[in-house]
């Protein structure tokens, strides 16, 4: 019994894998390869103007500016390391992955979503530093520090998925290849399998809640903080000023956490796969787009820095 089911599980393995994405909804197909499109040429434009900016303009060499040129490199990893194949998949019949690509997605989206999960908790820290200590804050917020908040960051998301993604893909399958998503995520190769994952599942929310829950604890605290500190500024212009530092951080947070959490703290055997496709689709394509946009429409530093490289621009042009 057991020869047989590796038998059919090397079999798929050399096959590779079949991601059925929206196939039942052909109807939907072209118009979601235009949508998903524009949106990574948006994420792509958008997140590497904020890297430039933060690069060029010498007023955004705060730590806040570094976070954020981190989170939008993070966002154009993220995209690129699953939106491609999916283009691929939906402009025609070929809905194939292989499995190497499958275990090399499926190791990135796991990485690349538990390091924006840290690094949006040390970006709360950094709001904290700036509106509850602002006369320490550039002591608080030193390079070095910046420079070893963003290393665990990073180092979180890749150690959690190095854990994960080997595990997941070990998964007897009794030859199933068809994966009920459009993209190799960790609740639908789950559910693909053929024997008892509770004891993987049972790892997993342990690993979540130090990779997905912890940062969010973190977050509110800073907030809580942030919140008591603001209602003690006696200026209304004060508390404006403090409010826009911090709301656009919040918008972002609020975004990605009320998808991630649906995703990843539940139970695989209540995962409903059509909701699970369209909460991915989001903060695969949606997020990562809107982040830019959120942060430029709501911080003056960066609409001046925008403006004083396109004056530039065009300055050369004449």
């Amino acid at each position: 019994m057991w020869s047989q089911v590796m038998e059919n599980d090397s079999t798929s393995a050399f096959e590779g894998f079949i991601l059925v994405g929206f196939s039942d909804r052909p109807h939907l197909e072209l118009i979601l390869f235009v949508v998903v499109l524009t949106f990574y040429l948006l994420t792509l434009l958008g997140n590497m103007t904020i890297i430039l900016l933060s690069v060029v303009d010498s007023r955004l060499h705060t730590p806040m500016y570094f976070f954020l040129a981190n989170l939008s490199f993070l966002d154009m990893c993220f995209t690129t390391g699953s939106i491609p194949q999916m283009l691929y998949n939906l402009r025609g019949a070929d809905k194939t992955i292989s499995y190497l690509g499958c275990a090399i997605q499926l190791y990135f989206v796991l990485a690349l979503g538990g390091v924006e999960c840290v690094l949006l908790a040390v970006m709360a820290y950094d709001r904290y530093a700036a509106v509850c200590k602002p006369l320490h804050y550039t002591v608080i917020m030193h390079p070095r520090l910046c420079g070893q908040l963003a290393s665990v960051a990073w180092l979180s998301g890749f150690g959690n998925s190095l854990i994960m993604a080997p595990q997941t893909l070990m998964l007897p399958r009794c030859g199933h290849r068809r994966v009920d998503h459009f993209l190799c995520e960790m609740p639908a190769l789950i559910g693909m399998a053929c024997v008892d994952t509770m004891t993987l599942e049972a790892l997993a929310f342990a690993l979540a809640i130090f990779i997905i829950l912890a940062p969010l604890i973190l977050i509110l605290i800073s907030y809580g903080y942030i919140a008591q500190a603001v209602l003690r500024i006696k200026s209304a212009a004060g508390r404006k000023k403090a409010f826009n530092t911090c709301s656009s951080h919040l918008i972002v947070v609020s975004l990605f956490y009320g998808t991630i959490i649906y995703m990843y703290l539940q139970p695989a055997n209540t995962y409903s796969q059509d909701q699970g496709k369209f909460l991915t689709l989001f903060y695969t394509i949606v997020t990562p787009s809107v982040n830019p946009l959120i942060y430029t429409l709501r911080n003056k530093d960066v609409k001046e820095a925008m403006k004083k490289v396109l004056g530039k621009g065009e300055a050369k042009v004449e």
